[in-house]
C-alpha cells in the first residue's frame, strides 16, 4: 500500500496534450519530436488503458505536418509543404537553410494609433472615400478584425488624418530638396474635374543619391486660365515655395500656351543665376504628344470608319446578353479566334490598332448580329449624327489600317514626323546627348545613326554639332564643379576640385612629396585646358564600352564609375532625368484629357492636392487599365456559377 501511495500517477491524456501542446510558454516540452524521437501526441496508452484515446492536436502547427511510422517503427512527423521530414523547431523557430518555407513566429501588439494612421493611408494610396468608415459593411469587417476596444475615427477626423500625413510627407521631401540642393526636371499636365474645374499638376523628376530615378508630384492646383504667362507665375510661387532653384528641364506637350510658359520659366532662372546654357535646351517637347499627333494625322483619312466599328463594339460589350448572342455569330459563322472585343483606351493611341486588328477577324459576325439583334440598327442608325453600322468599305478602311500597305496614309504622318524631328537643329539636343550617355552607346553611335538617317554629308555635320553640345555642356558642369554653385551634384565633383591657392603656398615646403607637388601640377593643367591633358569627356569617349545585355542598368553604371568620371556623372545625373513624355510609362502615348473621379472631383482644391499628392509620396500606385476585370477570367466563373445552378435545380 506504502509503494503505491509514492508510485506516481500517470496524467490523464487531456493533461498530457496540454503540456505537449504547449509553445513560447513556460513549460519546455514540444508538440512533438521530429526526424527520429517519439511525437507526445501519437503516443497511445500504456497497455491496458484504452488504446482508442489519444491525445488531442491542439497545435496549429499540426496544420502542417502530417504523422507517420517510419521503417524502424518510431513515430515522426513529415512536413506537408515539401513532403520531407523536417525539424519542428527549425519550422517555428527559422532556420536559413530553410529560406522561405519557414514560417517566422513573431510577436505582436496591437497599436490603435497605428491602425488608424494604416486607415488613413488606406484611404489616401486607394482613393476611398473619407465616408468610409461610416460604411455599415467596413464597420461589420472592423467588428471582426479588430478588437472590440478600437473605436472606428469619425469622418471629419479621418479627414484630418489625411491632412495630417500630407503636411508630415511634404515637410520630409521639403527639406529633402532644400539640404541636398537637388536639380530637378518639371513636367505638367492639365486635369479637368467633374465640376469642370481645371488644375495644373507639377511633377519633379530628379536621380537620387542612390542613382534611383524618382518621381514626385510637388503641385496639384487649380487654374483660372491656360495663358502662358499666368501659367509660368503659377509655377515660379511653386518652385520657390519648396524651394527649388535649379530646373534642367521641363517637358510639356505642344499646346501654344506651353511656349509662354516656358519663356517665363528660362526668364526666371537666368535671374536667379540657376540655369544651364541660359536655358537654351530648357523646353523638351513631350514625345508622346508629338507620336499621337502623326498617327492621328494618318487616321483623319480613315476616322468616320473607324467610328462606325466602334460604335458596333460598344454596343455589343454593353451586356453580358450581347455578349452572348454575338458569341452564337461568332460560332454560327465558324471564326476561329480566341481574340475578344476591345474598346481603344483614350489614353493610348495604340489602342486604337489592337481594336481594329481584333474587329476585322469578326466582320461577318457583326454582319449576322445586325440581322438578329434588330436594336442595334435603332440605336447606332437613329439621333443626331449617328455613326451608323459598318459598311463592307468601312470594313476594308479598318483592314488597311491593320495592313503593311498603308503608303498613303504614312506620307501624311511623315510630314508630322518631319514638322518635329526631321531636322535635329530644330530637336532640344539633350535627346542625343542622353545617348551619349550612355556607355553602351557613346558619340560614336549618334554619329553612325545620324549618317544613316541624313546620308554622308548632312550626317556628319549633324555629328559635329552633338559633339560640340556635349563639350558645352561639359565645359558648363565643370564651371559649376569649380564654383560650388551645382548644388548636390558639387558634392560628387567637389572631391576632384583642388585649392590652387594652397599649391603655391606649399611649393617651397619641405615637407611636400614630389609626386603630390606633379599631381597637383597635372590638376592645375587641366582646369587650364592644358593640350597633354585629356578631359574626362575624352576618357569615357575612348575607353572601351560595356559589354550591351538586356539587363544592363545605366544609372548603376554611373553609380560605380561616378569616382572615375565625377563631371559627367553629374551631368548624367542630370540629362538623364529628364522625361521625353509628359504622362507616366503606364499610360504611354497619352491623348490628354484627364479627368478627376467623382470623389475628388466633390473635395476643395486644397484636399485634393493634399491626397494626391501624398498618394504619390506614399508610392503606390493608382488604378489603371491592367486593374479591369479579366473578361475571360469572369465569364469561366460566371459559367461556373450557371453549372452549379443547373446541377441544384436538377437535384432538386
Amino acid at each position: 500500500m506504502e509503494e503505491l501511495l509514492h508510485e506516481e500517477e500517470p496524467l490523464p491524456m487531456e493533461s498530457q496534450a496540454k503540456a505537449c501542446n504547449t509553445i513560447g510558454g513556460t513549460s519546455k516540452t514540444p508538440i512533438g519530436i521530429i526526424e527520429g524521437v517519439s511525437i507526445a501526441n501519437e503516443t497511445t496508452l500504456e497497455q491496458g488503458q484504452d488504446k482508442k484515446r489519444k491525445a488531442p492536436r491542439r497545435s496549429e502547427v499540426w496544420d502542417h505536418f502530417t504523422s507517420f511510422i517510419d521503417a524502424d517503427g518510431k513515430s515522426k512527423a513529415r512536413n506537408e509543404r515539401n513532403k520531407r521530414n523536417q525539424s519542428l523547431l527549425r519550422f517555428i523557430g527559422g532556420d536559413e537553410g530553410d529560406g522561405q518555407e519557414v514560417n517566422q513566429l513573431t510577436s505582436w501588439k496591437f497599436d490603435a494609433e497605428v491602425v488608424k494612421k494604416a486607415l488613413a493611408e488606406l484611404i489616401i494610396t486607394d482613393e476611398f472615400a473619407f465616408s468610409l468608415v461610416e460604411k455599415l459593411g467596413f464597420k461589420r469587417f472592423c467588428g471582426v478584425a479588430l478588437p472590440p476596444s478600437f473605436r472606428l475615427p469619425s469622418r471629419r477626423t479621418i479627414t484630418r488624418n489625411c491632412y495630417d500625413i500630407y503636411i508630415d510627407e511634404r515637410n520630409l521631401l521639403k527639406k529633402y530638396f532644400q539640404e541636398n540642393s537637388i536639380r530637378v526636371s518639371l513636367t505638367t499636365d492639365t486635369w479637368t474635374s467633374t465640376q469642370r474645374i481645371s488644375y495644373m499638376r507639377l511633377t519633379a523628376h530628379y536621380i537620387d543619391d542612390d542613382w534611383r530615378l524618382q518621381k514626385k508630384i510637388i503641385s496639384f492646383c487649380p487654374i483660372d486660365s491656360h495663358k502662358g504667362d499666368q501659367l509660368g507665375d503659377l509655377l515660379e510661387r511653386c518652385l520657390r515655395d519648396w524651394g527649388i532653384e535649379k530646373v534642367y528641364a521641363l517637358t510639356v506637350d505642344n499646346a501654344s500656351a506651353n511656349d509662354g510658359l516656358v519663356k517665363c520659366l528660362k526668364d526666371c532662372l537666368n535671374k536667379w543665376g540657376t540655369s544651364i546654357l541660359g536655358g537654351a535646351e530648357l523646353h523638351m517637347r513631350c514625345a508622346a504628344h508629338i507620336i499621337n499627333l502623326v498617327v492621328g494625322d494618318g487616321t483623319k483619312l480613315v476616322e468616320s470608319s473607324i467610328a462606325t466599328v466602334r460604335a458596333a463594339i460598344k454596343y455589343v460589350r454593353q451586356s453580358p446578353q450581347r455578349i452572348k448572342k454575338f458569341k452564337e455569330c461568332v460560332e454560327f459563322e465558324k471564326i476561329e479566334s480566341k481574340k475578344l472585343l476591345c474598346l481603344d483606351v483614350p489614353t493610348r493611341w495604340n489602342s486604337l490598332y489592337l481594336m481594329l486588328d481584333t474587329a476585322v477577324k469578326f466582320e461577318l459576325a457583326f454582319e449576322r448580329f445586325a440581322r438578329v439583334e434588330p436594336n442595334i440598327r435603332v440605336e447606332l442608325c437613329s439621333g443626331t449624327n449617328p455613326p451608323g453600322l459598318p459598311s463592307c468599305v468601312d470594313w476594308e478602311n479598318c483592314r488597311r489600317m491593320v495592313d503593311v500597305n498603308l503608303c498613303v496614309m504614312a506620307k501624311s504622318m511623315r510630314i508630322k514626323y518631319d514638322k518635329y524631328w526631321g531636322d535635329p537643329q530644330k530637336m532640344n539636343k539633350n535627346i542625343f546627348v542622353a545617348v551619349v550617355l550612355d556607355p553602351r552607346r557613346k558619340l560614336d553611335f549618334v554619329q553612325y545613326l545620324l549618317v544613316k538617317r541624313f546620308k554622308k554629308d548632312k550626317g556628319k555635320l549633324y555629328g559635329d554639332m552633338v559633339k560640340l553640345e556635349c563639350i558645352k555642356l561639359f565645359e558648363e558642369y565643370k564651371r559649376l564643379s569649380y564654383s560650388g554653385s551645382s548644388g548636390s551634384n558639387s558634392q560628387q565633383i567637389s572631391t576632384v576640385k583642388c585649392n590652387y591657392d594652397g599649391v603655391s603656398n606649399e611649393v617651397g615646403s619641405s615637407t611636400k612629396s614630389e609626386s603630390q607637388l606633379l599631381l597637383d601640377y597635372k590638376r592645375y593643367k587641366a582646369e587650364l585646358g592644358g593640350a597633354t591633358e585629356k578631359t574626362e569627356f575624352d576618357r569615357y569617349l575612348n575607353e572601351d564600352s560595356p559589354e550591351d545585355s538586356e539587363d544592363f542598368d545605366v544609372l548603376k553604371w554611373w553609380k560605380m564609375n561616378a569616382p572615375r568620371f565625377p563631371i559627367l556623372a553629374a551631368m548624367a545625373r542630370d540629362v538623364l532625368a529628364i522625361p521625353i513624355s509628359t504622362v507616366a510609362s503606364e499610360s504611354a502615348f497619352s491623348t490628354g484629357g484627364r479627368v478627376l473621379d467623382a470623389f475628388r472631383s466633390s473635395l476643395t482644391p486644397r484636399m485634393a492636392q493634399a491626397l494626391i499628392c501624398c498618394q504619390d509620396w506614399l508610392k503606390l500606385t493608382t488604378r489603371d487599365v491592367s486593374d479591369l476585370e479579366d473578361l475571360d477570367l469572369l465569364e469561366s466563373l460566371e459559367n461556373g456559377f450557371d453549372k452549379l445552378h443547373l446541377d441544384s435545380t436538377t437535384m432538386a
